[in-house]
């Protein structure tokens, strides 16, 4: 999927418009094992520290019950308390909890199963499933999972992650799920899955995802329409923020490129004069 674009990987796939569905990436820390300063998350590795907290003494803290989903998809996980509160929404909520011996639940019903899942990979490990290839923009291989994304359900997976920890409050997690998004290899109609999602599930200044995606179609927008026109469409017009957003960048471009003409003119293209008629 698509990283953020920096101008200069814009002018270069402008220039190569023919190239095959993926975006270009910029690229962003590697997700490290996070401190134990306030805020951090426990499994910290390196750095200085006055006192180190032993992953043990998150493990004997009392256990959390999450309901997840209602009805029939609902699903019950647990977590241990220490690991939870390093997330602010869930400080928030375990704070509500008494030592009197009632029930420590907190429920989860509009969340996806398996972005929780992933989030609690996260708390217990520092990452989560497929990790990244260390020094490859790719991500581990696994046999259920097609090489390519036809559908948009791998880039969904990391987008429901990326979403959910911004919920959390777990910016680290947050900043992989993205870093994690731009190694999918998806299909024009599995890059518009993730469009419509990103631009129905994210705030509109939240530029870390949507600048991306809207500067992919941008410079691909000629060559990808071909492969999903329709769904290009409707998407326009479900979401016409996404529009204005791709067409604006079009246009930049378009001045950029003027701009450039300008100052530096093609050898040789020497604009004549007008001749006028003597009849």
């Amino acid at each position: 999927m698509a990283e953020e674009f920096q101008e200069e990987a814009v002018e270069q796939q402008s220039s190569n418009p023919g190239a095959d569905v993926e975006m270009a990436e910029v690229v962003e820390p590697e997700a490290s094992a996070p401190g134990n300063g306030e805020g951090d998350l426990p499994f910290a590795q390196g750095g200085d520290q006055d006192q180190r907290v032993q992953f043990i003494s998150y493990l004997t803290s009392p256990v959390v019950t999450l309901v997840v989903g209602s009805g029939d998809d609902e699903t019950i996980l647990t977590a241990h308390q220490g690991l939870l509160t390093q997330s602010p929404f869930f400080l928030d909520a375990c704070a509500a909890f008494t030592d009197d011996g009632s029930p420590r639940q907190i429920d989860l019903v509009s969340e996806d199963l398996d972005a929780v899942g992933c989030f609690l990979e996260f708390l217990y490990t520092g990452d989560y499933f497929p990790k990244k290839v260390p020094g490859q923009r790719t991500l581990e291989q696994d046999p259920a999972i097609p090489e390519v994304d036809e559908t948009g359900e791998q880039l969904l997976k990391h987008a429901r992650v990326y979403t959910l920890a911004e919920k959390f409050g777990i910016e680290k997690l947050r900043n992989l799920a993205s870093s994690k998004i731009h190694c999918v290899n998806s299909t024009a109609k599995g890059e518009i899955t993730y469009a419509r999602y990103i631009y129905q599930y994210t705030s509109r200044d939240d530029t870390t995802v949507r600048a991306p995606v809207a500067n992919f179609w941008a410079t691909r927008s000629h060559t990808l329409r071909a492969e999903a026109e329709e769904e290009f469409r409707m998407l326009c017009l479900e979401f016409p923020q996404f529009g204005y957003d791709v067409l604006t960048r079009v246009l930049d471009e378009k001045l950029k490129r003027e701009r450039n003409e300008k100052l530096h003119p093609a050898s040789g293209s020497v604009r004549k004069r007008p001749r006028h008629s003597q009849a």
